[in-house]
């Protein structure tokens, strides 16, 4: 890594990982992850201003989105995403001129992509950790209303971006349509027959056994509270960010969150979702920022 700014592939378990890096070479490291039916593009402010604030940012797309490459064996589970964090970590840390560990911001399937890493790898990965609206006590209505929304034309596909705007808006209903929907096309494929698709491979959906129930098994909650447990033993530095009108993460899951981990920083963010950096981007983005820079 010889760029400030560069597009680079990283080695994760089994699969090439695509990462935009950008910041100071010498900068600490922090990688950003980002929710399950997203792309790094999600992260697109966040790096940038973690950037000129002097930090060395890896913007990550997760295994089966985005520009990283789908499991040739439709692995996705959530010890395959946990594995593909741990790689992508000890490759910052060996790039780092310092080998410092990197700081892991994880949204939603990020942050509990990055807390199976860190509670399963027999070494330290992580000089901290952020949680954005998730944590180890997740609520399950909230949970399959956002798989429901992935299964949306899934297979069938979208005659156009307003159709795909209509889905996104019946989902998110309190943030504006945009008036541009060319940023849509991060998030899509567009195939030989003009229809648009998902940038995920259906797999992470249906898994190897063709069923939507396969991805309940992200948010096991048995798994999530082993897992909390180890990481509060750790006393690694954890921040945990909340959308306070989201449906996943809710205020019962978040005092969870503090009995489990007691030495962690809470942030509550009123008017914000589960999308809690797209809906208020400038709180989202100073929470952090403190964060890290008293690390």
């Amino acid at each position: 890594m010889t760029d400030t700014n560069a597009t680079i592939s990283i080695p994760g378990s089994g699969v090439a990982l695509t990462a935009d890096m950008t910041g100071p070479l010498d900068g600490a490291p922090v990688m950003l992850l980002h929710g399950g039916g997203q792309t790094r593009h999600s992260w697109h402010h966040t790096a940038t201003m973690l950037g000129t604030q002097g930090f060395r940012v890896c913007n990550i797309d997760l295994r089966g989105h985005g520009e990283s490459d789908w499991s040739p064996t439709s692995d996705y589970g959530i010890e395959d995403f946990g594995a593909d964090v741990q790689c992508a970590a000890r490759y910052l840390t060996e790039a780092d001129p310092q080998h410092r560990l990197p700081a892991l911001v994880g949204a939603s399937l990020g942050g509990i992509s990055s807390m199976t890493a860190i509670a399963h790898s027999e070494t330290p990965i992580a000089s901290a950790l952020v949680l954005v609206d998730v944590g180890p006590k997740i609520e399950r209505e909230g949970a399959d209303r956002i798989g429901s929304f992935m299964m949306q034309n899934m297979e069938s596909g979208f005659a156009n971006l307003d159709e795909v705007a209509d889905v996104i808006g019946a989902y998110n209903p309190h943030r504006p349509r945009p008036s541009n929907l060319d940023g849509l096309k991060k998030n899509l494929r567009q195939k030989a027959n003009g229809r648009w698709y998902w940038h995920w491979d259906p797999a992470f959906i249906t898994g190897r056994r063709g069923s939507s129930d396969e991805t309940r098994s992200l948010t096991d909650p048995d798994r999530l509270l082993k897992d909390a447990q180890v990481i509060a033993t750790s006393k690694l530095p954890t921040l945990m960010v909340r959308g306070r009108q989201s449906d996943l993460l809710s205020e019962e899951g978040a005092k969870e969150y503090q009995r489990l981990i007691p030495h962690g920083q809470f942030v509550d963010v009123a008017g914000a979702g589960h999308m809690v950096a797209g809906d208020r981007n400038d709180v989202f983005n100073d929470a952090v920022v403190n964060f890290l820079h008293a690390l």
